[in-house]
């Protein structure tokens, strides 16, 4: 579910050079990748009718005639034959222990009626690929897939294995696959580090880039069912106690509240680096909220923003309704989802107490909705991750070719306010890393919804931007 970090950078901004891509330069890489594009894309990996096993196994097929052995790009799956995995290794010097990348290969729902164009068929139109999952995610795994076939084809040696786990359930479902792989095959996907090319990115403006971000931390997904329960009743009778209106109450109750302001490690860094980035009273905002205590009028004022909002605090939203069982009847079940967005260290336990403090309310019962769907009365036990410290070595082999891809951009560590399955591997003790090198201008960032599309330069730079990254990553300099 990845989100782009775009606020207006104003200063850093060198132009944008006219450098050749590597699309330009005569060689069959740009052919391949949009070949693989294309098929991901004509491939429908919804949870409603797709199938991940469908595009994994299309992806292990392209691996294995590209020379990977059997056991080196293998799909496994749970109990559910459309939830299929895709495991590859490219092996090497064993030098150093191996970096994992992960992508999911699933894609959220997508209707034709409400779409311009089929959201199934590739098609180039005006600059762009247009698509569901252009954005999200299925360029950042075509770069990786497109990257271990030319390393295999070009005979390249890393200094340590490349793992690549294309997975499932991401964006929803009953069997995410990286948490699936992580407590059935730990050994395939065992790694000092991981890749995900589902958040970072770089954000332009009026076509200039003008920030590279990397995502070092994520906020915790939850969901949570409200529930109002009535007698209900003839609807020419109407009582005051309507179950709909009384959780239309609580939901304005909770919209009215905002979770405290919090800033961690990473977030600290983020605004710190924005701010020297900007001018005026945005500027001074983000540098005073960095001081001890922060200045609550420049919260409030940067709140007005909901990228910084969300930087700065736990979010919680209503997203669906439900109530009613006919026309003619007084609801006697009324439900909301809430979905939030936690800040690093706080649990999901916590959220839910908040929530009944807030709603305030003993008839409206609020419980908590697992990754399947199931309903629980409260969340699992669960344990709080470390926070994950950047890498020198990933923090630089990343600036460096950006420097040399987006000039003048800066490298800015950034929390992802949305989520991604980093969730799991950095549970699993496994450092994750959003990094991408797909741009998006700052208005036009259309994953999850209608008219999904990627401009042709952004993609051919992105898939170049990985090849090279992997490059500086796997080789001793």
């Amino acid at each position: 579910m990845r989100l782009r970090f775009a606020f207006a950078i104003c200063l850093l901004i060198l132009g944008f050079t006219s450098r050749p891509l590597f699309a330009q330069q005569g060689d069959k890489a740009p052919a391949l990748a949009r070949s693989i594009f294309q098929q991901l894309i004509e491939i429908n990996t919804t949870d409603s009718a797709g199938s991940t096993t469908a595009a994994a196994e299309a992806m292990a097929t392209r691996l294995r005639d590209a020379g990977f052995s059997t056991s080196d790009a293998q799909v496994l799956r749970p109990a559910d034959p459309r939830k299929g995995n895709l495991v590859a290794r490219l092996h090497g010097t064993g030098a150093r222990r191996p970096i994992l990348l992960i992508g999911h290969l699933d894609v959220v729902e997508a209707k034709r009626e409400d779409w311009s164009v089929d959201p199934f068929h590739f098609l180039e139109k005006d600059g762009y690929f247009y698509g569901r999952g252009t954005q999200d995610m299925k360029d950042g795994d075509t770069a990786l897939l497109t990257s271990l076939i030319r390393f295999k084809q070009e005979g390249y040696k890393p200094d340590r294995d490349i793992i690549l786990a294309l997975t499932a359930d991401e964006e929803g479902g009953k069997s995410n696959g990286v948490d699936w792989l992580l407590r059935n095959h730990r050994d395939l996907i065992d790694a000092e580090y991981v890749l995900n090319p589902d958040a970072g990115g770089v954000t332009l403006k009026n076509g200039k880039p003008i920030v590279v971000t990397v995502e070092a931390s994520e906020k915790l997904y939850a969901d949570f069912q409200l529930e109002v329960k009535n007698p209900g009743g003839h609807s020419s009778l109407p009582v005051p106690d309507n179950a709909i209106y009384h959780l239309a109450d609580a939901l304005q109750r909770l919209q009215n509240y905002e979770f405290p302001f919090e800033l961690n490690d990473v977030t600290r860094s983020y605004f710190r680096a924005a701010a020297a980035t900007q001018s005026g009273q945005t500027a001074k905002d983000m540098f005073a909220i960095l001081k001890n205590p922060p200045d609550r009028a420049a919260i409030a004022r940067l709140n007005a923003d909901p990228l910084d909002h969300a930087n700065m605090h736990t979010t919680c939203v209503a997203t669906r309704l439900d109530a009613g069982h006919a026309n003619n009847a007084l609801p006697q079940t009324a439900r909301a989802i809430v979905n939030c967005r936690i800040l690093p260290g706080h649990t999901k336990a916590e959220i839910q107490r908040k929530l009944v403090e807030v709603l305030n309310d003993p008839q409206v019962l609020v419980r908590y909705v697992a990754d399947n769907g199931d309903v629980f009365d409260s969340p699992p036990a669960e344990s709080l991750p470390s926070p994950v410290k950047l890498r020198p070595d990933v923090i630089a082999a990343l600036t460096k070719v950006a420097n040399e891809m987006w000039p003048g951009a800066p490298v800015i560590p950034v929390m992802e306010t949305g989520a991604s399955d980093g969730v799991f591997t950095n549970a699993a003790g496994m450092p994750t890393y959003g990094i991408s090198g797909f741009a998006i201008e700052q208005d036009d960032v259309r994953a999850h919804g209608k008219d999904e599309r990627l401009s042709v330069k952004s993609f051919y730079d992105g898939i170049d931007f990985y090849y090279r990254l992997l490059k500086v990553l796997t080789s001793q300099q």
